[in-house]
């Protein structure tokens, strides 16, 4: 009897003993803490999000495979650097390494896996030089420059069609673009730019013979339609112009360039035009700025801008000499 008793009290104290030895962990778990067996220390812990499309993809962390799949939570993840990896069968696996920091979630959730074979689909076997696609319109151009002609389909490369003939004498095309109301189109080179209208157009209001545009003083870098499908913005390297699309017009100068062009860009749904110019300031030291040339549908309000070249005009504001 006494040595049943003796047990049963060791058995308590050892019992107390473990409750609370264990209590510093057990509460550490409840809230958020792993104990760092290289540091020895309670440190709150991380955990990683992930989410992929499509779903259900294993999870390996450092190389160790999970259970859960995706999307899903990794929890109790000390402080550091891991490796994650993502597998799915028949799909390119996703690696990366993700940062965990202490208390915080980790989210991999834009992660797209990509099928290893993937929906490819051949249009057609037509030869062309390059194409443009309207989305809103679901219409396909093709530029064939050996053939002179312009072709058009839907997006499923169906119905497809010849919709205008191209000039034998424009040997070369350095760009090329449909107008805003996919009636005609322009191509141009350094010192060329054609205007051809499509076959099927009818009750024009303008001509529909092509028309030619030649530059021999200046070099063409890029042409943009106007939103009005009449006027073309033109970027040449001395200078911004407006010209009408039609034989013989003469185009009005807005700006006077520097140094050219490092690069250009129109909205059409704005009329605004971006680009760069090289300036010179008081000081002497050269500048590449960026300007943006408003083209408003009154186009004759832009012919106060020849009065003054538009560099000269804001050198003049910022008291700046240009070269």
């Amino acid at each position: 009897m006494y040595g049943f008793q003796k047990i049963r009290s060791c058995l308590f104290y050892l019992s107390l003993f473990l409750f609370f030895a264990g209590l510093p962990f057990i509460l550490s778990f409840a809230l958020g803490y792993k104990f760092n067996a290289h540091s020895l220390k309670f440190v709150k812990t991380g955990l990683i999000f992930i989410k992929t499309q499509p779903a259900a993809a294993k999870i390996y962390i450092n190389g160790k495979l999970f259970s859960e799949k995706s999307p899903a939570s990794i929890h109790e993840l000390l402080p550091g650097t891991y490796k994650v990896a993502l597998e799915l069968a028949n799909h390119y696996p996703w690696k990366a390494e993700v940062e965990v920091e202490a208390g915080k979630t980790s989210r991999v959730d834009k992660v797209i896996l990509f099928p290893v074979r993937p929906n490819l689909q051949q249009l057609n076997q037509e030869k062309f030089s390059s194409f443009r696609i309207d989305v809103e319109k679901k219409i396909i151009y093709y530029l064939d420059q050996e053939k002179k002609v312009v072709y058009r389909s839907n997006l499923d490369a169906n119905n497809f069609e010849d919709i205008a003939s191209l000039p034998d004498k424009f040997a070369q095309i350095d760009g090329w673009e449909i107008s805003p109301d996919k009636r005609k189109l322009f191509i141009f080179n350094q010192y060329q730019i054609n205007i051809s209208f499509f076959d099927n157009q009818v009750d024009y209001e303008y001509p529909v013979s092509p028309v030619f545009l030649e530059y021999r003083q200046n070099k063409i870098i890029d042409v943009f339609w106007h939103s009005d499908s009449y006027h073309l913005v033109v970027l040449t390297d001395k200078n911004v112009q407006v010209v009408e699309s039609r034989q013989g017009a003469l185009p009005i100068n807005l700006v006077e360039l520097n140094r050219g062009t490092p690069g250009a860009f129109y909205d059409v749904k704005e009329d605004v035009l971006y680009f760069g110019d090289r300036q010179r300031s008081a000081d002497g030291s050269f500048y590449n700025n960026l300007y943006k040339l408003e083209l408003s549908a009154n186009l004759y309000l832009l012919e106060r801008l020849i009065a003054q070249p538009f560099g000269q005009a804001k050198s003049a504001q910022n008291g700046e000499a240009v070269e």
